[in-house]
């Protein structure tokens, strides 16, 4: 259900305004008693984003979550080159 509300009355209960729209009230501002906005809640956006659509189009190596190799550590950690250990 629509309500109208004067200009002052916007300004200074924005606040609660808001929250009823927020709730699906759709709320009219009125300037000088004729409307001249509308306050509505804003739908969802839609991402877009559908799971599954790169399946088959590549593969994860098998050492995916296998350790770095220390030189690639040092780079993103900033560091000089690691001593390597021996075995």
């Amino acid at each position: 259900m629509e309500k109208a509300v004067n200009t002052h009355e916007a300004k200074t209960q924005l606040s609660r305004l808001l929250k009823r729209v927020a709730l699906g009230e759709e709320i009219i501002i009125a300037v000088r008693g004729k409307p001249a906005a509308r306050l509505v809640p804003l739908k969802a956006e839609d991402t877009g984003r559908k799971f599954g659509t790169y399946k088959g189009k590549f593969e994860v190596p098998e050492d995916f979550d296998a350790p770095l190799p220390d030189e690639i550590l040092d780079a993103f950690e900033g560091k000089a080159k690691r001593a390597r250990k021996k075995k």
